[in-house]
């Protein structure tokens, strides 16, 4: 029970519903690849390192799960059509209904959560899980995703990089600084400009994740780091790569800069 007088914070399924139940804030989201800001930039740079492992994949049946508006369903369909038939897979009706006005009758789709997902055992080659992970238990989502992987599939995982510079000052440093001038400003009766909605992030180091899917049954097999950048927020918007995603990509010490990154592995 919270104490008397404090702010209760709501708990993090909560924090993660919300974000993308509304239909204004998933049109916000789908806008924002198509943007030139620093969201644009890591969503073309995800998606790029995500081209880069599919290029060794001879194609088969692709699931992507936590599959948002469907921009990157529609990105396979187009870029690697007949190769892959494609299945998204969203918690959030609102992000499903988005995903089928993007893609039409070419790819099917389903409600469902990450940690229960709607398809039989062994029913793909590939699954995709980009930018979802950090948003739900991790064991037991990475166990589902190996259920439905076929032996000899491939699980590709995205996951933000916690020990990027860029990740620490944003978390520790840009986003309370915003949410403190919020507060003063409300106090003062200002209008608001300043703010951060609490988003429920947990994210994991490469090598906490590697050894979550040892556990899980998938070997990783490759790493791969993107949205390489040597800046900061809010000096990131200086930074105009949107539109050349091949040079933030990194793998090794090339890639420590990079705010998030993809682990490809193998199903046992």
């Amino acid at each position: 029970m919270p104490v008397r007088g404090t702010l209760e914070r709501p708990p993090r399924e909560e924090l993660v519903r919300v974000q993308y139940a509304d239909a204004r804030l998933v049109a916000d989201y789908a806008e924002a690849y198509d943007g030139r800001g620093p969201t644009a930039r890591f969503h073309r740079s995800r998606m790029y390192a995500v081209d880069e492992v599919l290029r060794g994949s001879p194609g088969g049946a692709l699931l992507d799960v936590g599959c948002g508006p469907g921009k990157m369903v529609r990105h396979v369909l187009e870029s690697r059509s007949p190769d892959f038939t494609v299945t998204g897979c969203d918690r959030s009706a609102a992000m499903i209904d988005a995903a089928r006005r993007h893609t039409g009758e070419e790819a099917s789709f389903s409600v469902g959560d990450i940690e229960e997902m709607p398809f039989a055992d062994r029913s793909f080659d590939v699954a995709l899980a980009m930018g979802v992970l950090e948003y739900v238990d991790v064991a037991p989502a990475l166990c589902e995703i190996a259920r439905v992987v076929r032996p000899g599939g491939r699980a590709i995982v995205t996951m933000l990089n916690p020990l990027s510079p860029y990740r620490l000052v944003e978390w520790g440093l840009y986003w309370p600084a915003r949410r403190v001038l919020g507060g003063l400003e409300d106090a003062l009766r200002f209008p608001r400009r300043h703010g951060a909605r609490r988003t429920g992030i947990e994210a994991y180091t490469p090598r906490r994740l590697r050894h979550e899917l040892w556990r899980a049954g998938l070997q990783p097999e490759d790493t791969l780091f993107y949205d390489v950048t040597a800046l900061v927020p809010p000096l990131d918007r200086l930074d105009r790569r949107h539109r050349r995603p091949e040079t933030t990509v990194g793998r090794g010490a090339a890639g420590l800069l990079g705010t998030g990154y993809l682990i490809a592995a193998r199903r046992l």
